[in-house]
C-alpha cells in the first residue's frame, strides 16, 4: 500500500527535522560530560589525525578537530589555519563555528582563508607559509569544526600525535591513524601512557591510537612542563624523504651521518683572501682554544643574524662563502661559517642541534628530525667549549640559559653524538653585593653598591651595558628596585668582563623618604637591595611535581651608618634556615654605636621534587620573605 503524499511530506519533514537534532546535539555545549567541563577552558569534543603514507617520498594528511571553546583563554585551543610550503599541496581546507546550541553562525572556505608567509619581518626568505582564519567570537562558548587535507612529498616530518594538547584542556576524543600500506619501515616512541586510558591497534601497515573522556589538567605553579606528563607519540621512517633528498638512519650515529654528507659536506669552503685574513690574525696565538676565541670574535664583528629559511626546508646552511660575502646567516648559516673559519685555522668543531629557549632535550632514544637551532661544539681534552653563533655580544664559551644544561646532537663525519651543553648550577649562579648605606635623621637613604654576577645570574644582566643611560635608570627604578619608592641613580659604571663572564655594577643611589621617622622612632627595613617576597601559591590539595627551575646563590652584606641623633639598643637576631631545596642565612654585628653590618646569603638548589615536598617548599619560601621584611627601629638618644 502506498503512503499518500502529505504523509511523505511529513516524515521528509520530520527526517529532516531528526538529522538537524543529531547534528546540534552532537556540538551544543549542553552535552559535554560536567567533569569535561572542570578546569577546561576548551574541550576537544573529537580530533582526528589519519596519515597514509604511499610511499617513502608520498604522504597524505587529514585532520578533523572539533573544539568547544569555554572562554577567551580557550580561544588559543582553537586555532583556524594550515602550514604549507612548496612540497606540499593543501587539497581540503574549511572551517564552521556554531554556538552553544549547536547553530551554525558561521562557514569558511579554503579561499576565504588569508595566505601569509608562516615567518617574522626578521626572515630573509622562507618558503614557509599558513593559511589562516582571523576568527573573534561573539559569545562563548562556541565550536569550531575543522577539517584539512594535504598532500606533501616531506616524509621527514610524521605528525605527532598530542592526544591532549597542554594544561587546561579536556578531550572526549582522540584518535590517530598511520597507515602505511608498503609496509615501509618505521619506529615509533609512546611516551607518558603510564595512567592514561589509550587504546592501541598496531600490525605491520597500520598504526591506530584513541584515547576518550580525558579530563583536563589543572595547572600548578612551580611545576614541571605539560610535555613531561602528557602522553605523545612520535613515529619515524627508516627511509624519509626531505625537501627533495633522501635519507636513512635508525639511530642518532646514521642520523649524525645523513645530516653531514647532505646538509653539511661541501657548504664550508671559505674564500682565499678570508683564508689569508684569519691565518694572519691567529699566527700569534698558541694554542687551540686562543685560535678560537680570534676567529669567534672575527665571526661576530664581521656577521649579523637574520633568519634565512632555505635549503631543504630550513634544515641545510647557507654556504660559508656566501655568509662572508654578504655579512649575516641564521643560526645555520653562522654556526657553519664559524666551523668553516675554524677548520681554517686547524681547530675541530661541530655543527650541532639542540631545541632552544625552553629547557627541553632533544630525545636520545628517537632518532628523528628535532631541534630549532644550531650551536657549535668543540672538543677540548674532555672539557668541550660552546658557542653560540647568532649574537654578536655573547662571551666566548658562554651559552646562558637560551641552549644551556640540555642534551644536543653533535654531528661528526663518523655521525651523530648525543652530548649534554654546558651546566650552570646553583652556586654557580653567583650574585654578590656590597653596600654602604647611610641613613639620614629625615629617613633618607643614601648608597653605594657594587653589585658582582657570574654564571646565569651575569645572563641576566650582559645586556644592561647597551642600554643608554635613560634605559638603564629606567631598568633599575621600574623592575630592579621597583619596590623602593623614591629612588634615584645618581651615578653608575658598568663593566661587562667577557674573558672572566663576570659582569660588575657600581652605583651612587639615594631613596627620599625610606625610613618611618616620627618624635621617638625611626623604623627601615633592614633589606633594602635584594628582598625576596615571592610566596608559592598555596594548594590544598597539590597534584603535580614541584620544579625549581634555576638554581642560584646571592650573597648581600652591608654597612648601614645609623643618624647620629638614633641609636640601637638591641642587637636584631641572627637566623638559618637549612632544608633539602637550600639555604637561609642572616646576620647582624654591632660595629660601633653608630654602625651594624648585614649579612645575608641564600643559596636556592634547582631540581623536581616530589609534589609532597611543595608545602614544605612553600613554608621555607614564606620564611624568607617574612625576613626579608625586617624592620629594625632605632630610638633617639
Amino acid at each position: 500500500m502506498s503512503i499518500k503524499k502529505p504523509l511523505k511530506l511529513v516524515l521528509l519533514l520530520f527526517f529532516n527535522i531528526f538529522l538537524g537534532y543529531s547534528q546540534s546535539a552532537e556540538l551544543t555545549v549542553f552535552t559535554i560530560p560536567a567533569e569535561l567541563k572542570e578546569n577546561a577552558n576548551a574541550v576537544v569534543r573529537n580530533s582526528s589525525i589519519e596519515i597514509t603514507i604511499d610511499d617513502f617520498d608520498k604522504m597524505v594528511i587529514y585532520e578533523k578537530k572539533i573544539v568547544t571553546v569555554l572562554n577567551k583563554l580557550g580561544n588559543a585551543d582553537a586555532g583556524i589555519y594550515q602550514h604549507y610550503d612548496d612540497d606540499t599541496k593543501i587539497t581540503e581546507l574549511s572551517a564552521l563555528i556554531y554556538d552553544a546550541f549547536g547553530n551554525e553562525i558561521k562557514k569558511f572556505k579554503e579561499r576565504d582563508f588569508l595566505d601569509v608567509s608562516a615567518v617574522d619581518g626578521g626572515t630573509l626568505y622562507s618558503d614557509s607559509r599558513v593559511k589562516y582564519i582571523e576568527y573573534t567570537p561573539v559569545s562563548y562558548p562556541y565550536t569550531l569544526v575543522l577539517e584539512s587535507e594535504y598532500k606533501t612529498s616531506t616524509t621527514g616530518f610524521i605528525p605527532t600525535w598530542y592526544p591532549i594538547n597542554g594544561y587546561y584542556v579536556s578531550v572526549e576524543k582522540s584518535s590517530y591513524t598511520l597507515n602505511n600500506p608498503k609496509s615501509i619501515p618505521w619506529r615509533k616512541k609512546e611516551t607518558h601512557f603510564e595512567g592514561f586510558n589509550i587504546d592501541k591497534t598496531e600490525t605491520d601497515s597500520e598504526l591506530k591510537y584513541l584515547i576518550k573522556n580525558q579530563k583536563a589538567y589543572d595547572y600548578e605553579d612551580n611545576t614541571i612542563s605539560s610535555r613531561d606528563i602528557l602522553p605523545v607519540v612520535k613515529v619515524a621512517l627508516d627511509k624519509f624523504y626531505l625537501k627533495g633528498v633522501y635519507g636513512e638512519a635508525t639511530n642518532w650515529q646514521e642520523f649524525g651521518q645523513w645530516m653531514h654528507k647532505s646538509l653539511l659536506e661541501g657548504r664550508d669552503v671559505i674564500d682565499e683572501a678570508t683564508k689569508i685574513k684569519i691565518l694572519d690574525l691567529v699566527k700569534e696565538a698558541k694554542s687551540p682554544v686562543e685560535k678560537a676565541k680570534i676567529v669567534y670574535e672575527f665571526m661576530q664583528n664581521k656577521t649579523r643574524y637574520i633568519s634565512v629559511q632555505v635549503g631543504i626546508g630550513g634544515w641545510e646552511p647557507i654556504a660559508a662563502n656566501q655568509v662572508d660575502q654578504v655579512g649575516y646567516g641564521d643560526c645555520k648559516g653562522l654556526t657553519n661559517y664559524t666551523k668553516a673559519l675554524l677548520d681554517v685555522v686547524g681547530v675541530t668543531s661541530y655543527y650541532t642541534v639542540v631545541y632552544a629557549s625552553e629547557k627541553r632535550n632533544l630525545d636520545k632514544d628517537f632518532a628523528s628530525l628535532q631541534g630549532n637551532h644550531v650551536i657549535l661544539n668543540i672538543p677540548n681534552e674532555g672539557k668541550d667549549i660552546w658557542l653560540e653563533c647568532t649574537s654578536q655580544t655573547m662571551p666566548f664559551g658562554f651559552l646562558g640559559d637560551f641552549t644551556d644544561d640540555r642534551d644536543v646532537l653533535v654531528v661528526t663525519p663518523e655521525g651523530g653524538i648525543i652530548k649534554r651543553t654546558a651546566i650552570y648550577k646553583d652556586e654557580t649562579n653567583l650574585q654578590t653585593t656590597l653596600g654602604k648605606i647611610k641613613l639620614t635623621p629625615k629617613g633618607n637613604v643614601i648608597a653605594s653598591l657594587n653589585r658582582v654576577s657570574k654564571g646565569l645570574q651575569y645572563d641576566d644582566k650582559s645586556y644592561l651595558d647597551t642600554f643608554t643611560d635613560e634605559e638603564l635608570i629606567k631598568n633599575y627604578k621600574s623592575r630592579t628596585w621597583s619596590y623602593n619608592n623614591n629612588l634615584e641613580i645618581n651615578e653608575h659604571r658598568l663593566k661587562n668582563d667577557k674573558e672572566n663572564i663576570v659582569f660588575t655594577e657600581d652605583l651612587e643611589v639615594s631613596i627620599a623618604n625610606y625610613a618611618s621617622v616620627n618624635d621617638t622612632e625611626y623604623l627601615f627595613r633592614v633589606n633594602i637591595f635584594n628582598t625576596e617576597n615571592e610566596v608559592p601559591k598555596r594548594y590544598r590539595d597539590r597534584n603535580l611535581p614541584l620544579k625549581i627551575s634555576t638554581g642560584y646563590k646571592d650573597v648581600d652584606e652591608y654597612e648601614i651608618h645609623l643618624p647620629d641623633t638614633y641609636k640601637l639598643n638591641y642587637t636584631p637576631e641572627n637566623k638559618e634556615i637549612v632544608t633539602k631545596f637550600g639555604t637561609y642565612k642572616i646576620n647582624f654585628k654591632i660595629i660601633d654605636e653608630q654602625t651594624i653590618s648585614y649579612k645575608k646569603e641564600i643559596i636556592i638548589k634547582e631540581g623536581v621534587y616530589p609534589k609532597e615536598d611543595y608545602k614544605d617548599y612553600r613554608s621555607f619560601r614564606r620564611s624568607i620573605a617574612k625576613s626579608e621584611n625586617l624592620r629594625i627601629a632605632l630610638i633617639k638618644k
